[in-house]
């Protein structure tokens, strides 16, 4: 795809209702020209019966052709045509049926994303909005905040630098069927919501303590209303509202039903299901909170899809997304008390054997990242047992969430670290078959890379602080300077040596130069 001054579409099937946003595109920026939403049952449909129902489907494609002749209009092609779907879809046991059918009536593609990664396109739209006009921001502890009608994306960072990200099934329509079904409604949506957001609070505390959080950002339909109508501007992109006015405000109307926000506010019905919900979830996290004022950017996952397209030739914001990337998998090792001194080591030594070798293993920039990941947490399963310990890792990272990095990535990730010592991946093995083709040629490339880098630092000492690499005829020589002893990091080499010859076709030696 051209990404250089062409136009765009992206398309967003919610829970709640489809929207649409164009944007013409040039190097490095993007500007929005029109815009569209729609109400849609989707949310009430799977989150009641699992399924989207017959006049749901209708409803959807009609929307869609809708849309389609709008994005005609704006003379975009069909290959800029992006369109997602999120929890709604994610939860219907039909959606499969549904894409097929959308397909063959419009012509889009549908993309249901993972939670993961609508939290990794908020965040670009977050930081988008954000800019760098909020000091407290990169200074302090904060969270992100995205409630949306059937989930919620938590992002929680240190001082800008991401340490975890999570998608919890606490959501607005879902709120609101669970609420119809209990007699005594009011009751029951304080305790529910308290328990939810306490149980949420306290699992988080692994991760940070939201007691020593200061800036708090929260993004969703209820959210920039409340901000759009009692908040101060912060920036074009941002409006800021103190602590003490959101309660207020949370307090006076969450007793209203949803006729009266629709009437009082002048709001269409579907926003007004979602603005009482949305905002006791927010006051409720605010609580647990040491933050003085809420920030709330005006953006949604649309604009960070726009902005996931520039990235792709802007090589600074990709670069600044891969290290918020490397940030959360460093906050996953320490929660399982990783020998981070040695596992980094590791990663930086595999890298080092990466770009050295690019020609002959033809992995991507993309690749570098997972590789980098894998490196970082290959000995995290350590927390459970140092016997096995490969398997175990396999296991936590597998079941982990990683910002930025979908299921499948850490399904490719969890078996490099199955990988990385013991038996090489066996036909017999179900995690390594059940990958794609493509995929396990990823995995017997990285993990023959990561067992040598591994072997380099056997003693966890970091002794060999720096590698050269060369290529003379059959082998690969990695050089090292200094007098200090290398035979154990040799034996190492000839022991799990022989994938990486298996593999790329080249025996390993380690020599030593001095200094």
């Amino acid at each position: 795809m051209n990404l250089k001054n062409h136009s765009a579409a992206i398309i967003e099937i919610g829970s709640t209702g489809i929207r649409v946003l164009v944007a013409e595109i040039s190097a490095g920026s993007w500007r929005i020209v029109d815009q569209a939403g729609k109400p849609v049952s989707l949310g009430r449909d799977v989150f009641t019966s699992s399924l989207v129902s017959r006049e749901s489907v209708l409803e959807c494609i009609s929307v869609l052709q809708n849309y389609r002749e709008l994005i005609r209009g704006w003379g975009v092609e069909q290959e800029d045509v992006h369109v997602i779907g999120t929890s709604a879809l994610r939860a219907a046991r039909n959606r499969d049926l549904f894409v097929d059918r959308v397909y063959h009536e419009t012509g889009f593609r549908i993309s249901i994303i993972e939670g993961i990664e609508e939290t990794r396109l908020m965040y670009l739209a977050v930081r988008y909005a954000l800019k760098n006009d909020l000091p407290l921001f990169w200074r302090a502890n904060s969270m992100i905040l995205d409630v949306g009608g059937g989930s919620t994306e938590i992002m929680l960072l240190r001082r800008g630098k991401m340490v975890a990200a999570h998608s919890i099934k606490l959501g607005t329509i879902r709120m609101d069927q669970l609420f119809h079904q209990a007699s005594d409604s009011a009751a029951f949506q304080s305790r529910y919501l308290n328990e939810n957001v306490r149980n949420t609070a306290e699992a988080l505390k692994t991760e940070m303590d939201l007691a020593y959080i200061r800036s708090l950002v929260i993004s969703g339909s209820g959210a920039r209303f409340m901000a759009m109508n009692m908040g101060q501007e912060f920036n074009k992109d941002c409006r800021v509202v103190p602590r003490k006015l959101f309660i207020e405000f949370t307090e006076r109307v969450k007793n209203y039903t949803v006729e009266e926000c629709a009437r009082e506010f002048a709001i269409p019905y579907s926003d007004a299901e979602d603005l009482v919900p949305s905002l006791l979830i927010y006051r409720l996290f605010l609580e647990h909170t040491a933050a003085g004022e809420i920030v709330v950017p005006l953006v949604s996952i649309r604009e960070g899809m726009l902005i996931n397209l520039v990235s792709q030739v802007d090589g600074g914001l990709q670069e600044e997304f891969y290290s918020q990337v490397i940030a959360s998998a460093v906050n996953l090792g320490r929660k399982y008390h990783f020998d981070e001194a040695h596992n980094r080591h590791v990663a930086q030594l595999a890298l080092t054997i990466f770009d050295a070798m690019s020609h002959e293993h033809g992995m991507n920039r993309r690749d570098r990242l997972l590789l980098e990941v894998a490196g970082i947490l290959h000995d995290v399963g350590m927390y459970i047992r140092g016997s096995g310990h490969q398997k175990h890792g396999q296991y936590i990272v597998s079941h982990s969430e990683i910002f930025g990095l979908h299921q499948g990535e850490l399904d490719l990730i969890s078996n490099v670290i199955r990988y990385h010592r013991g038996e090489p991946p066996s036909e017999t093995d179900i995690d390594y078959i059940a990958l794609q083709r493509e995929e396990r040629l990823l995995v017997l490339k990285m993990v023959s890379i990561l067992r040598v880098a591994d072997c380099l630092d056997r003693g966890h000492s970091q002794h060999i602080r720096e590698i050269s690499v060369e290529r003379y005829q059959d082998t690969v020589v990695l050089g090292t300077s200094g007098i200090m002893d290398i035979s154990i990091e040799r034996l190492g080499l000839e022991e799990k040596g022989d994938m990486f010859q298996d593999v790329f076709g080249y025996r390993v030696r380690l020599v030593q130069g001095t200094s």
